[in-house]
């Protein structure tokens, strides 16, 4: 009976230990908190009424919150209204024009109150290293300028400055900023085209002197460094997503955008919990090298003996003849010239002088580096086959719960009458299926690079039990 007792108490640990692993809520009896508590339930143990209260709550709006509120996803018009909000604060703060304020917090990473502490401290140098002068000059008097980059003559009103000495003519400055804009995000920087002047173009001028497109791309490269410049705030890497997520959390950094992809916020490849960044690194970055390829090409060909090139050999004798222009005729064993060889040395499908050769360790060690190379390149293949499998099905499953979504929920409402509202288990169900192939998948990463025998040896058992 005791050992009944005990079997549950470490079944429920353990239960316990997974759980907690991936940040589920749980319900503690507080009865031991005094150290009065009856029924022998001491502090910290689940208790099965707390646990039915427990589940209850699981599914209460303020737990529902509490998990929300690890991350939050941010569409284009709310990160706009953000960087208003923050562009508005500092120009009424440091009483400047909301231009001047937008071109500071840019410089600053958006950082208002490591701007604010820099500002109070020297305005001027700010202002110097920004290129925000204190008072801009005024428009010369004079009723015709010369253009410093074209060199014509316009009228004053058809020139312009960046709030400095040097003027030039609209379509030069149309000129000037579109290349710059053309140039990616360095035109939120961009500086009077005097290579002596400092002062910064700001957006009113782009506003008023650029071409419509060159405004929007200004706009939209405005809009994404207030994410990029953030620490806490992440764009969506799904192809065509124009969300970002804001991270609130602290440890699970799995975070789910509106157009339903999953990724690690905190290295931005998709979703590979329990699998760390570290991990997910390498094993991307092995699949993408060159260094497997060098180990097939070291397990299962020899080079010529003659030009070098490798030569792979699937069937056949072992008289080989090397491709044009090379044309070398050798023995696919020894590597010598075919020339010498014949009946005496073994014939088209064997080498006397290879066996003898190896008998007194001539090719121990280049033998052992094949070997090595091919065991090396076989194990590295066992994990990504599966690793890509697993891959493939998982899309596989994505597809056919989209399909489902949009086409056979409404079939089984018309065929059985039951609304789609009741069949959502089923989405739910193919969910689930989904997030398993995902958690299955990584697992062959983690496999790769698990070197504790007796760990990699209980993987592999629960792993088998685990694949379909």
């Amino acid at each position: 009976m005791d050992s009944d007792v005990e079997m549950n108490a470490a079944s429920d640990e353990e239960v316990m230990d997974d759980e907690d692993y991936y940040d589920y809520d749980y319900c503690y009896s507080d009865a031991g908190d005094d150290g009065s508590g009856g029924g022998g339930d001491s502090e910290g143990e689940l208790v099965a009424g707390d646990f039915d209260e427990g589940l209850e709550a699981e599914g209460t709006d303020e737990v529902v919150s509490r998990r929300e509120q690890t991350f939050a996803v941010l569409s284009e018009e709310d990160i706009s209204g953000r960087q208003e909000e923050d562009i508005s604060k500092v120009s009424a703060v440091l009483s400047i024009k909301r231009e001047e304020a937008c071109v500071l917090l840019h410089h600053y990473k958006w950082n208002i109150s490591k701007l604010s502490d820099e500002w109070f401290a020297d305005e001027e140098k700010v202002r110097h290293t920004v290129g925000l002068l204190l008072n801009g000059n005024d428009r010369p008097r004079l009723r015709k300028l010369t253009c410093g980059i074209c060199f014509e003559g316009y009228s004053s009103d058809m020139m312009s400055s960046a709030g400095c000495a040097h003027f030039y003519c609209h379509e030069c400055w149309e000129g000037y900023i579109s290349a710059a804009i053309s140039g990616g995000p360095g035109c939120l920087s961009l500086r009077c085209p005097d290579p002596s002047c400092g002062s910064m173009v700001l957006q009113g001028m782009v506003n008023k002197l650029a071409k419509d497109e060159d405004k929007e791309k200004y706009a939209r490269f405005l809009l994404r460094a207030y994410v990029e410049g953030s620490k806490k705030t992440k764009w969506c890497p799904a192809p065509d997503c124009t969300c970002a997520v804001e991270f609130l959390g602290d440890e699970n950094y799995d975070v789910l955008c509106n157009c339903k992809f999953s990724f690690c916020w905190n290295c931005t490849e998709e979703a590979h919990r329990p699998v760390n960044c570290e991990t997910v690194s390498k094993w991307i970055l092995k699949n993408s090298a060159e260094s497997e390829n060098m180990n097939w090409i070291l397990a299962n060909s020899k080079p010529c003996p003659k030009c070098k090139r490798p030569i792979e050999k699937n069937q056949g004798c072992m008289h080989m003849t090397c491709t044009p222009p090379c044309k070398f005729e050798f023995c696919w064993l020894c590597l010598d010239a075919w020339s010498d060889h014949g009946e005496r040395t073994g014939g088209f499908y064997a080498c006397n002088r290879y066996e003898s050769a190896k008998k007194e360790g001539v090719y121990d060690e280049t033998e052992a580096r094949r070997e090595r190379a091919k065991n090396s390149l076989e194990r590295y293949m066992h994990y990504y086959e599966r690793w890509a499998s697993n891959q493939t099905s998982r899309q596989k499953a994505q597809a056919d719960l989209r399909k489902a979504e949009k086409e056979q929920l409404a079939k089984l409402t018309d065929i059985f009458g039951i609304p789609e509202t009741q069949l959502k288990f089923i989405i739910e169900a193919w969910s689930q299926i989904i997030e398993c192939r995902r958690v299955l998948k990584w697992t062959y990463a983690y496999g790769y690079y698990l070197d504790d025998k007796v760990k990699s040896e209980f993987f592999e058992y629960l792993q088998e039990e685990a694949t379909p």
